[in-house]
């Protein structure tokens, strides 16, 4: 039964709430053998000093709360996070529409993180993946093991979209539909192919979502979610704010840099995802990043001697066979290579742990025991997957193809990326009926500084976005500096080496050399 908006959307008629040259040292980096050296880079390049006012505390905090333990039980990771780590959590209210032309506000949630030693007299930075997942549950993975060194200069807070994560949540799809949408239709008794069915499955998701949030359908783009940002820096009283933007979240960022230009005191873009472009285009590129992060997978699979034997890619590819022939009980293609994305793009925490831990519930399930690998695609899903990401992504995406381009690029998706490439191709026809809506807004002045990281192996993003979003913050005046980590994961900023950046960069707006290195 379709529950009516109210119970998504809470409606308030009444209303709420030195300038000069400077050259940089080379960016640290890390090594597993432990200490640091500097980063390889491109030829050296002046980066001049901007005078860039500083960021501010906040006059008018939130209402924050201890959430440590509930948080680090949500995460359910193996390792132990360290025990001087703070999370604390808050909500606040942000207007439906800032114009006015829609009543109401949404619950927006937030979650601050901190060492027990966090300078008090510094201002936060700000942290926003979008919808590629959620900001609360990226900040609290990343904290938990590789955040430190920001964390020991300054509290970062995240802020999640409008129906993702802490904030007020949506549920527009039957337990059936969501179902189906998970499996790609694969066990879907409905006539036709499976392009077929998952187009029927993407109308009937328009349908019943668009009918749940109506008259505030359309309020979950970049645009909106760049206002709900602002109505915190309003309720903080400062006047600029520091932004840190992963993947989807940098089409939030630069949404905000275009509304509010003189908000922005600092901005990092964190392998941005790809603006302007169409869906098919911004998913071949995430698919060669996705291919990028299984190739380092089956590296350190092998050289663990896990239990997908000699050949992991092929005993991997064996199993996706298995699974679309319905060989492997209650597992469709497509729960396990969500599974298998969720290990590849997840943060923080023991990653060769996490290796083990995908092989070993793959074999079980090719085994005929698919209870861990069903659990590693629940978890996956729960991050990546929720009513509210799949609203957002429909509204931020540009051009969604029919069932006939579908087909064309399943065919030549799986000559390119046999394994996730298929299903991908699939999957966009789950927003081929949402209605269109305007691309992403870009900054057309932003006079400033900005740092840019990039990876070579982002399972959420790729980073074929990195020179598009580069020519676009440059055609508006910024000065930008490139860094490239050649660790595998999303996002960048859990290297040490980035971090070190981002310290350098927050603290006096100097960019390091541009086309820096930092290893994996």
């Amino acid at each position: 039964m379709r529950r009516p908006v109210m119970l998504a959307i809470v409606l308030l008629v009444s209303s709420a709430c030195g300038a000069g040259p400077s050259i940089r040292p080379h960016v640290a980096v890390e090594h597993e053998g432990g200490g640091s050296e500097p980063a390889i880079t491109a030829p050296e390049t002046v980066n001049p000093r901007v005078a860039l006012p500083d960021l501010e505390i906040p006059n008018t905090d939130l209402t924050w709360f201890d959430c440590t333990q509930s948080t680090i039980e949500a995460l359910d990771q193996p390792t132990t996070p360290p025990s001087d780590l703070i999370f604390e959590c808050a909500s606040y209210q942000a207007a439906v529409d800032e114009s006015g032309a829609l009543p109401g506000t949404f619950t927006m949630g937030a979650l601050r993180a901190r060492l027990a030693d966090t300078p008090e007299n510094e201002a936060p930075l700000v942290f926003t993946s979008g919808s590629d997942r959620p900001s609360t549950a990226t900040l609290a993975a990343m904290s938990t093991g590789d955040l430190r060194p920001l964390l020991s200069t300054r509290p970062v807070v995240a802020l999640d979209r409008r129906g993702i994560g802490a904030s007020q949540e949506i549920e527009c799809l039957t337990p059936e539909l969501r179902r189906g949408l998970a499996d790609l239709g694969q066990f879907d008794p409905a006539p036709g192919d499976q392009v077929d069915k998952v187009a029927a499955l993407g109308r009937e998701a328009t349908i019943v979502c668009t009918d749940y949030l109506q008259p505030q359908e359309l309020a979950f783009d970049s645009t909106h979610a760049a206002d709900d940002i602002e109505a915190l820096r309003r309720i903080w009283d400062v006047d600029s704010i520091g932004l840190l933007a992963a993947g989807n979240g940098s089409a939030v960022a630069l949404s905000y840099a275009a509304k509010y230009p003189d908000r922005v005191g600092r901005l990092v873009l964190d392998s941005p995802a790809a603006t302007a472009v169409d869906a098919a285009t911004a998913t071949e590129q995430r698919l060669t990043g996705l291919e990028s992060a299984f190739d380092v997978f089956v590296s350190q699979c092998t050289a663990l001697n896990c239990s997908l034997g000699a050949d992991p890619r092929a005993a991997m590819s064996d199993a996706v066979a298995r699974a679309s022939n319905g060989q492997i009980p209650r597992v469709s293609t497509n729960t396990l290579l969500s599974a298998v994305t969720g290990v590849l793009a997840a943060p923080g925490g023991d990653r060769l742990a996490r290796v083990r831990g995908l092989s070993d519930a793959v074999s079980s399930a090719v085994a005929g025991d698919p209870t861990s690998l069903l659990a590693l695609a629940g978890q996956a899903d729960d991050l990546l997957d929720s009513d509210g990401q799949l609203i957002t992504r429909c509204t931020d995406g540009q051009q969604w193809p029919g069932p006939d381009r579908a087909r064309e690029l399943q065919n030549q998706w799986g000559e390119q990326f046999p394994l996730f490439g298929p299903s991908a191709a699939v999957a966009l026809l789950e927003c081929s009926s949402w209605p269109a809506t305007a691309p992403p807004a870009l900054p057309g002045e932003l006079n400033m500084p900005v740092l840019v990281l990039d990876g070579v192996a982002d399972p959420l993003v790729g980073n074929a976005g990195t020179g598009l979003v580069t020519g676009v913050v440059s055609g508006a005046g910024a000065t930008t500096a490139t860094l490239t980590w050649h660790g595998s994961g999303h996002p960048a900023t859990q290297s040490d080496c980035a971090q070190n950046a981002i310290i350098a960069y927050l603290a006096d707006g100097v960019l390091p050399p541009d086309g820096g290195v930092c290893p994996a």
